[in-house]
């Protein structure tokens, strides 16, 4: 999958600790993506979301099919129609009890209200748009009146409204661009006549779709837009859904989502930017989700996204997913950062370091390949961060680098790492003939193989304030190195 070339020798990476420092918020943990909200009732999915905001901290969550037929939002029974808010209360008081909040997204189309019965995934999601705008708004202000006479104004104001779910693609909507901005008009004002201080915004398009139209849509029509979100994965540019993912990947530039960040930055201007998806890529049956190779990439390119946007929505938080059909098999290539039992893959660690590392960013000298280096400080606290890194078929190696850190007093150092050989349970689910239904024994050593346990690193020093340490990393690795400064 990934070709290889001789060995470099020790390459350098050098920061000065008291070097002016860039303001890291932690905009990666803004919202987290799952399925779909029916999956929300269900214990285990909540167990996880409970766990990932604990260990992660996640603060906000998004899915799909709020107001599908299965959550019961809005039927017609008997040429009557019935509004039930009960389940949508069941998910959103759930939510609250672990101290998160919906980042909503309104989707999809109740069937009475809907103009064609076309659908999308295993549990029938209706993607067309309403037969009667009025009758679509006025399901929109009743939902959002009643969770602001339920959870009060003073919580509202804090949650996310975003109306629909990629409609510039014809697999999510059967609409024109202008259907979609008329479906967003009547849902903002919907809103915004509940209290004018609820955020809503879109267009939550594929691959970063529609946004100068949209705004141009919103400021010559005087519709709000209090944020923009759209998704973006490495595959997006690259062949078409189904295609080779290996393939897409290996033709995707090395910072392809930075890129992609950048220009989404330049068209929204000073708004408000929400990636309200993005992953290692968009394919469901992955297997380098489920590997090393995932947290490498999460960590690159969340540092690589500091700056450019407010929210960065990682594209699931779990395994427990049913858009094609529900899995069983422990290890699939599934979206998620937990498996369908719980375990922690590689790309859950990945984040668990991340949220570990403080909020200043200090500039780093030196430049290689495959390699990155970012350095962290948080009070007393120092952490290094380096990944390992290429697409698929692009070479990469083994590599020996050495950081010099100036203004350090640290005495000592710990390391935590990520690859082939730390923090893998696919490895040791292979080892065990990669059973397809797991004992509780296996499930238990599966979590142990996950950890991402802290070992002593050896650190050189020169002089009393010059820390140097030489580090190897193997291919799809991460290493977080942390130093505790002495007075």
């Amino acid at each position: 999958m990934f070709s290889t070339h001789k060995l470099d020798s020790a390459r350098g990476f050098r920061c000065d600790l008291s070097a002016p420092a860039e303001r890291l918020p932690h905009f990666w943990e803004h919202t987290v993506g799952s399925c779909h909200a029916t999956l929300a009732l269900r214990a285990d999915w909540q167990a996880q979301l409970a766990r990932a905001h604990r260990e992660l901290g996640f603060e906000h969550v998004r899915f799909h099919g709020i107001l599908d037929d299965d959550m019961g939002t809005l039927i017609c029974q008997n040429k009557q129609l019935l509004y039930s808010f009960f389940n949508t209360d069941q998910v959103m008081d759930f939510l609250l009890s672990i101290g998160m909040r919906p980042f909503v997204e309104l989707s999809f189309m109740p069937k009475t209200l809907a103009s064609s019965g076309k659908t999308v995934f295993r549990y029938r999601a209706n993607i067309s748009s309403p037969r009667d705008l009025a009758s679509w708004e006025t399901l929109i202000a009743r939902l959002v009146g009643h969770w602001f006479e339920r959870y009060g104004r003073a919580e509202l104001v804090n949650w996310f409204f975003e109306v629909w779910n990629e409609p510039n693609l014809p697999a999510f909507f059967t609409g024109r661009a202008e259907d979609y901005f008329a479906l967003y008009r009547a849902t903002a004002r919907a809103i915004k006549s509940i209290d004018p201080q609820l955020r809503v915004g879109g267009p939550a398009t594929a691959a970063n779709g529609w946004l100068t139209e949209f705004l141009m849509f919103c400021e010559g029509e005087g519709v709000p837009a209090d944020f923009v979100s759209t998704h973006h994965y490495p595959t997006d540019a690259f062949g078409r859904p189904g295609d080779d993912t290996e393939a897409q990947l290996a033709a995707s530039p090395r910072s392809g989502l930075r890129r992609e960040a950048q220009r989404a930055r330049a068209q929204v201007g000073e708004r408000a930017l929400y990636y309200t998806e993005w992953s290692t890529s968009s394919n469901a049956r992955d297997a380098l989700h489920d590997e090393s190779y995932a947290a490498s990439f999460i960590v690159k390119t969340v540092l690589e996204a500091r700056g450019l946007v407010q929210g960065y929505s990682y594209w699931t938080f779990t395994d427990i997913f049913e858009e094609n059909y529900f899995p069983s098999l422990p290890f699939h290539g599934g979206f998620g950062l937990l498996t369908l039992h719980g375990v922690a893959k590689p790309a859950y660690r990945a984040f668990e370091l991340l949220h570990r590392v403080g909020v200043e960013l200090i500039p780093v000298l030196g430049a290689h390949p495959t390699v990155d280096c970012w350095v962290i400080r948080d009070q007393q606290s120092v952490a290094v961060l380096l990944t390992n890194y290429a697409q698929p078929r692009h070479a990469i190696a083994t590599e020996t680098v050495e950081v010099s850190l100036v203004g350090c007093t640290a005495h000592s150092a710990r390391i935590r790492r990520i690859d082939n050989e730390h923090a893998n349970p696919k490895r040791l689910w292979l080892e065990m003939g990669s059973p397809e239904y797991l004992s509780p024994r296996q499930v238990g050593a599966l979590h142990a193989a996950s950890r991402c346990l802290a070992r002593r690193l050896h650190l050189e020093a020169d002089g009393d304030d010059i820390r140097r340490f030489k580090l190897t990393l193997p291919p799809l690795s991460v290493a977080c190195i942390s130093l505790e400064m002495q007075d």
